[in-house]
């Protein structure tokens, strides 16, 4: 872990992260290619020492309310979190100066800031984004080695929505020959189901691999299944997308079952919701009605 000032904190979309890097050492993860160029480790965390303060001034000279999202490069709840707090920091001044409030997470420690969560979801809105791969715990453990197990977010899942907060889950990447399986994406629609999931996203059954994340997971194939990269190779070359084989079969069931359960499943529909800010403060709203 190391210290770094940033020069911004909001994009133009209101996206932000208060690390950069991740120690979830998944093997899959998209922020490892060199596209984003990382002038370090990727699990080196750089923590942004001065983004809190800009992340104040920029949300308190905001003119329009609106959703503020953090997760997209690197997940707020790393381990790291648990002592340095930036993320639950950052969610009191957007509880404080009236904005919504969204993040991507495969972690367990968000349950700490449940408080707040709940205290911005009464005041404007809250959608808590979590990931799901694989519903094989052990499975999760080899791919996904340093954050808690699905079944454990599953648990989380069921918490938030005890607690009234709208949830999404991200079902992807599906890992071409390790987890497009209809078992595995059956159970997780199941879990979803049970837990009262808004939306699902998931463009298709599959993952992107690019210079830097491929060499990575290539290595980690070597590692935990020998000779599947052969396999990779000749069946995907140095493709950016790498659908299963099993896709078109998926990608049915997918539509099928969360269309039966009325889960959104339109990619587009589910960006627009976690984008779209209250037309009207909801403490507003419980005063005059």
């Amino acid at each position: 872990m190391h210290y770094i000032k940033t020069k911004t904190i909001l994009s133009q979309k209101n996206g932000m992260n208060m690390y950069r890097g991740c120690s979830h050492g998944c093997i899959y993860c998209d922020s490892r290619s060199n596209i984003y160029d990382m002038n370090h480790d990727f699990d080196d965390i750089a923590v942004k020492e001065n983004s809190l303060d800009l992340l104040k001034k920029a949300l308190k000279n905001k003119k329009k309310k609106c959703m503020i999202a953090t997760g997209a490069m690197s997940d707020p709840y790393i381990a790291l979190e648990s002592k340095l707090e930036y993320t639950r920091k950052a969610m009191e001044l957007v509880y404080r100066y009236g904005h919504g409030f969204t993040c991507i997470t495969k972690s367990d420690l968000i349950l700490r800031d449940i408080d707040l969560l709940k205290k911005i979801n009464e005041k404007s809105k809250v959608v808590v984004q979590m990931t799901l791969t694989c519903m094989d715990d052990k499975l999760s453990k080899l791919v996904e080695p340093n954050v808690c197990t699905t079944t454990r977010r599953i648990e989380v899942l069921k918490r938030l929505d005890e607690e009234g907060i709208p949830t999404v889950v991200w079902l992807c990447p599906i890992l071409p020959y390790i987890t497009d399986t209809k078992e595995n994406i059956n159970q997780i629609i199941d879990s979803c189901i049970d837990t009262n999931v808004l939306g699902i996203i998931c463009f298709n059954m599959g993952m992107t691999l690019r210079r830097g994340n491929r060499e990575y997971y290539y290595r980690k194939l070597d590692e935990l299944y020998p000779g599947l990269k052969r396999k990779y190779i000749k069946n995907y070359g140095n493709s950016y997308a790498l659908p299963s084989p099993n896709n078109d079969e998926l990608m049915e069931l997918f539509i099928k079952r969360t269309k039966q359960h009325n889960i959104m499943n339109n990619p587009d529909e589910i960006f627009e919701y976690l984008h779209t800010f209250p037309s009207k403060n909801k403490s507003v709203q419980t005063t005059l009605f």
